[in-house]
């Protein structure tokens, strides 16, 4: 994975969101997110998720959403690398630069994210880019906190 891979998280709008929800994952990773649609359902009409694409070199190749909990701790959710765009870095540059623009909100003590148990992928790549298991859940998944 290229440590200098750059990506960039732009605002999704009437020009890119065809592309955002265009996304598909592999049939074995389809039990871990939802389509991006949903996302893109529950950022317009829910009053706490805010959406992101995650570009590279312009192409939409994944999509993300974020919010600040009533304690101010700043979510990653609904993140979403296209299939063929996997195996890349993208997801670990994306939640690198995410996690760096949350934290850097005035009174943001951490950035959480949730993800099923059983997914080795996430559980690695968050781990990876310093997240740690809280003992907390998120419905049925584990949540996972950075602090600078």
């Amino acid at each position: 994975m290229p440590i200098d891979l750059e990506v960039d998280l732009v605002p999704v709008t009437a020009d890119n969101w065809r592309d955002c929800a265009e996304l598909t994952v592999s049939a074995g990773q389809q039990r871990f997110v939802n389509a991006v649609t949903y996302y893109l359902c529950l950022c317009h009409y829910g009053e706490l998720w805010n959406p992101l694409a995650i570009t590279r070199d312009g192409t939409v190749v994944g999509f993300a959403m974020w919010a600040i909990d009533d304690d101010r701790s700043a979510w990653i959710g609904g993140l979403v690398v296209g299939e063929q765009h996997q195996r890349q870095g993208i997801g670990h540059a994306a939640v690198r630069k995410l996690r760096e623009r949350l934290i850097a909100e005035p009174g943001t003590p951490n950035v959480a994210l949730s993800y099923a148990a059983d997914n080795t992928g996430a559980r690695h790549l968050y781990r990876t880019l310093g997240f740690h298991e809280t003992g907390e859940t998120e419905d049925t998944e584990l949540v996972a906190r950075w602090t600078p």
